[in-house]
Parts: C-alpha cells; sequence; structure tokens
C-alpha cells in the first residue's frame, strides 16, 4: 500500500490471454528514453493546451455544477479528454492504467439525482480516480498493478469504493502504482508496475514520482481528477504526495476500512485521501471514514469521526499550538532543511510555539521488526484477500504469484525480483513467537515511548518533519535512491500523518509532514490547512523533460 499504454480501455473487460498477449513493457521501457538535452538545462515542456479546470477545488466544481455552468457529465468528460491529452500523449505521464467505462452513464445518473432532489453533499458528480489495488465490483480490474491478477474478480466493491459511490462521486478510473503497493523487491523503482509500466513525475519527466500511490499522486497534481485515493503502509501516500507537490493524508489505523484493498500487512495498512489542498483532502477524509464490519480495527473509531473535518479548516490554526521539530528526520539534505527552517519560521510567524528539536528517543529502532512484521503478515493477508476471489481466478495464494512470476519474468521482472515475495512466504503464521514479539516492539516503541513519549514530554499538539527529499532520477537498473523520509514512526504506531506542500528545490516540491496521536486528524487539518494558507507553496507541474538546474 505502501510506479501500458494499452491500459486505459473503454468496453468490456479484456480476457486475460489477450491482455497478456498486448503487454505494454516494450512501451514502459521506451518510455524512459528522455531528449539529450545540455546538462541542467531542462527543455521546453511538451506542448499541451490550457485545462478549463487546472487546480479547480472541490467547492469550484460544486459551485460551477449549482450555477449550471457544469454538470457531472460535462466535467467526467473533460477530465477524460485530459487524461488522453496528457497522460497517454503528449508528456505522457502515464499515471491512469484504466478509466471507468461507465464514468459518464453514472456521470450522467447523478445529474438526473441533482436535477431531481438536489446533491448528496460535497461529493455529488465529483470524479475521483481510485489507486489500482482498492477493489470494484464492476468493468474495471484490480490488479495491483500485477499480471498476475488480470481476470480476477473481486467478490464485491471494497468499502471505500462503495463509501464514495453512497457519496455520489464518480469513480473516473483507476491508478498506476509501484506494483504490489511496493512490496516485493528491495531494489524495485516506485512508479513501475507489470500492468502499468512506469508513471512519471508531471515536474521532471525523468524524476520518479515516489510511491507507492503513484499514480494517484501524479494524476491529482497533473489535474487529472479533483481528488484521488491512495493506500499507504509506510509512506506510500505522504511520500508520492511530496514529491509531486500536493497534500496527503496517512489516516489513524482503522479510520477508513481496508476491506477489498490488496493488503500488505493489517497493522499498518491504510487508504487515505490525495488532493490538491487541505480543505479537498479533508472533504474526502470524511467520506472514506467509518465502521466496517468486515474490517476489525474501524470498530475503535466510532464515536471518533466527526460530522465534518472540514469543521477544522481554520486559518488561524497555528496560533496558540505547540509543535515539536524532530531532527533526526532533518540533516540528509542541507536544501531539505532550509526549507523547513523557514517552514519553521513560518509557524512561529503565525502564532505557534515551537520546541526545536522534540526528537523521537526511539527513532531508528524499530527497523528491522517492522520488515519482519510485514514479512509475515504480507503472506497471511494476502493469502486471505486471493482467498476471497472466484474460483476460477488466476491465482490464490502467494506461492502461486511467485510461480507465476518465475514462468512470466520477461514481463512482471525484466527490471527486479521478488525477494521479499519469497522472504513472505518462507513466513510461518502470525501464532510465531518471533512475529508476536515482533509486533509488540514495534507498538511499544513507535507509540508509547516514540510519537506519544514525546508529545507527552512537550506537550504537543504534533510534530513536524520533512517528508523527504526531491524526488530523485528514475533508475530502473539500480531502482530508487531517494534521501530521508520521516513516514516510519506514524506508520509503525498506526498514527495519522499529512503531508503539505512547503516549497521547491530546483523546481522540484518537497512537503513538510505533520504528525501525531492516534484520532488526531482535527488537530493536524487544523495546522496544515494554516500552514497551507500561510505559504500557497502549491504550485502546478510544467512536464519539463529533466529539471531545470539553473533555478
Amino acid at each position: 500500500m505502501s510506479g501500458d499504454k494499452e491500459a486505459i480501455r473503454g468496453g468490456s473487460r479484456l480476457t486475460r490471454r489477450r491482455f497478456l498477449e498486448s503487454s505494454a513493457l516494450g512501451g514502459a521501457a521506451a518510455a524512459l528514453t528522455l531528449g539529450g538535452e545540455a546538462p541542467g538545462v531542462a527543455a521546453a515542456p511538451p506542448e499541451g493546451k490550457d485545462f478549463e479546470l487546472d487546480e479547480f477545488t472541490i467547492a469550484d466544481l460544486q459551485g460551477g455544477m449549482k450555477s449550471g455552468k457544469f454538470s457531472a457529465a460535462s466535467l467526467t468528460e473533460k477530465y477524460l479528454a485530459r487524461i488522453r491529452e496528457i497522460d497517454r500523449a503528449g508528456p505522457a505521464i502515464n499515471s491512469v492504467i484504466e478509466v471507468n467505462p461507465d464514468a459518464l452513464e453514472i456521470a450522467r445518473g447523478l445529474d438526473r439525482e441533482r436535477k431531481a432532489k438536489g446533491p448528496r453533499g460535497p461529493l455529488h458528480g465529483i470524479p475521483i480516480l481510485i489507486k489500482d489495488n482498492i477493489a470494484t465490483r464492476d468493468r474495471m480490474m484490480t490488479t495491483a498493478g500485477s499480471l498476475a491478477l488480470v481476470g480476477a474478480v473481486p467478490p464485491q466493491d471494497s468499502f471505500v469504493a462503495r463509501s464514495l459511490r453512497e457519496a455520489g462521486a464518480v469513480i473516473l478510473g483507476k491508478t498506476n502504482l509501484s506494483e504490489w503497493a511496493n512490496w516485493r523487491s528491495s531494489h524495485s523503482s516506485s512508479g513501475w508496475s507489470g500492468r502499468g509500466g512506469l508513471t512519471h513525475n508531471p515536474y521532471a519527466l525523468d524524476r520518479n514520482p515516489c510511491g507507492s500511490s503513484s499514480g494517484s499522486a501524479v494524476a491529482v497534481s497533473a489535474n487529472l481528477c479533483a481528488v484521488a485515493v491512495g493506500t499507504e503502509t509506510d509512506g506510500s501516500i505522504v511520500c508520492p504526495s511530496s514529491a509531486n507537490g500536493i497534500v496527503g493524508i496517512k489516516p489513524t489505523l482503522g479510520l477508513v476500512s481496508r476491506s477489498g484493498v490488496v493488503p500488505i500487512a493489517h497493522s499498518q495498512d491504510t487508504a487515505g485521501p490525495m488532493a490538491r489542498t487541505v480543505a479537498d483532502a479533508a472533504i474526502l477524509l470524511r467520506a472514506l471514514a467509518g465502521v466496517d464490519a468486515e474490517d476489525a480495527a474501524t470498530a475503535a473509531s466510532s464515536g471518533k469521526v466527526p460530522a465534518d473535518y472540514a469543521k477544522f479548516l481554520d486559518p488561524k490554526g497555528l496560533s496558540g499550538a505547540r509543535v515539536g521539530v524532530v531532527r533526526k528526520y532533518c540533516g540528509f539534505s542541507d536544501a531539505v532543511d532550509r526549507l523547513m527552517n523557514e517552514a519553521i519560521a513560518e509557524m512561529k510567524r503565525q502564532g505557534a510555539e515551537v520546541i526545536d528539536p522534540a526528537d523521537i528517543d526511539t527513532h531508528g529502532k524499530f527497523a528491522d521488526t517492522e520488515d519482519l512484521v510485514l514479512q509475515y503478515e504480507f503472506k497471511a493477508d494476502l493469502n486471505a484477500y486471493l482467498a476471497r476471489l472466484a474460483p476460477d481466478a488466476p491465482v490464490h495464494t502467494l506461492a502461486e504469484i511467485i510461480g507465476f512470476n518465475e514462468r512470466n519474468k520477461e514481463k512482471e521482472m525484466p527490471y527486479f525480483g521478488q525477494e521479499l515475495f519469497v522472504k513472505s512466504e518462507a513466513r510461518g503464521p502470525l501464532t510465531s513467537k518471533e512475529y508476536v514479539e515482533a509486533l509488540e516492539k514495534n507498538h511499544r516503541l513507535a507509540r508509547t515511548q516514540g510519537i506519544d513519549a514525546v508529545m507527552d514530554k512537550f506537550r504537543l499538539d504534533a510534530l513536524v518533519a520533512p517528508t523527504g527529499g526531491p524526488a530523485w532520477t528514475t533508475d530502473l537498473v539500480n531502482g530508487d535512491h531517494g534521501a530521508g523520509g520521516s513516514s516510519d514512526a506514524a506508520a509503525v504506531a498506526g498514527y495519522p500523518n499529512i503531508s503539505v506542500p512547503t516549497g521547491f528545490i530546483f523546481g522540484l516540491p518537497v512537503g513538510i509532514s505533520f504528525f501525531g496521536r492516534a484520532w488526531s486528524e482535527p488537530t493536524l487539518i487544523k495546522l496544515a490547512y494554516a500552514f497551507e494558507l500561510a505559504t500557497h507553496q502549491r504550485r502546478p507541474p510544467r512536464f519539463l523533460p529533466t529539471a531545470d538546474l539553473r533555478v
């Protein structure tokens, strides 16, 4: 949850045989060949027309539908046209793995309902993209980017998809991702999947979009949808949000149901909103949150979900707040440190009391046990997900997926292998002493002795740290080589984390993370919104072939 040009298609579902015969790995590899410019000089961006809906918020779109300027159908048509124009052609950012062949008909039905009854709420008629590991029982596929799941029909909509439909959203399509949410190899390239090929960072096309919610972040940043849904196990919402200049919320574990989401690990997995503004992310979060009988973790959210997260959008939200700086997450980049210091200075100007440093004493002490827990849970959780697929599904166990990848290695493993799959398959049951002790250690070090301890010590409302550094160049030979990041403590603890744009380095966006205790989304939204209004660091991408090192 934690990267085929033919993947967008209308009409009926492709057969598994036909899809494998037309695999687009060749096209994905070709997309890596970018023009040879002099070092440090970015060529002119690919030609592209201005887009009428650039940077439109949910409120803007609802206002247009209320006035009659737009309809859900016209918005859907405009976004679909924009996907064809710059996702498939032009800069070819390759963020959308598949469009919903029924999207226009759904939108027309919502227009009729609006006319007869009025809107259901703020998402009525709003086109949304969701990650391709979030199940939909419709004419789209749910594959986690893997050819092994082509043709596998989920038994029902995921809770996320069902909630979006009930809110009146138009599910426009599925986004590409780092295959299996980037849990297949430690040498992977984020944003690549066997089914979808490579997604490109819209700020510099040779740069990586981070992952695993690569396509969701890129599509939102490039204005291919109003908002999108990603998933995270550790960094998979906040890192691509940072690298693509958008807002991402990784919720408290249990706030959003995981039922029907292709899993990595139930102790850390969650879905969450990705948007261009904190306000839009807050609106989407409310639609996603709720108790689900099929996900026991959501029972803990009962009574903790406000009627409307938007009520916490306070322009003066930083005034009087106590914010701690986790300096142990800094120091990997002088340029990122400068942005952090500027952000801290702005928070102080907005009335925040900043405690610097406010380090997490257990920082770096649970990396090994996190990996161990994920290996155990991936095998158990994925096998449980696959067991619910129809009997004629192509695979039903992790072992069968490993075999599929070996038989189809030229398509599935041309750049990196599946050693994490093999390690997970070798693990025992979740009753194993090794697993039980590792999970207890994770929670103790990340929660009680980690985030909770430092927040108690300094009486903090939130912690802040750089989400990560600027996007690295994609390297399919050696894999990812990003430097820095602060997602692990909140991820292992199961606590909320919000990334907000905080500045640019050579034209590449960088985010700052606000994170804190379980169920503190209202406080984090308040702080993040005030910071966003004070800094205005969201800037649309230019689709440059490479970063402009002169700026």
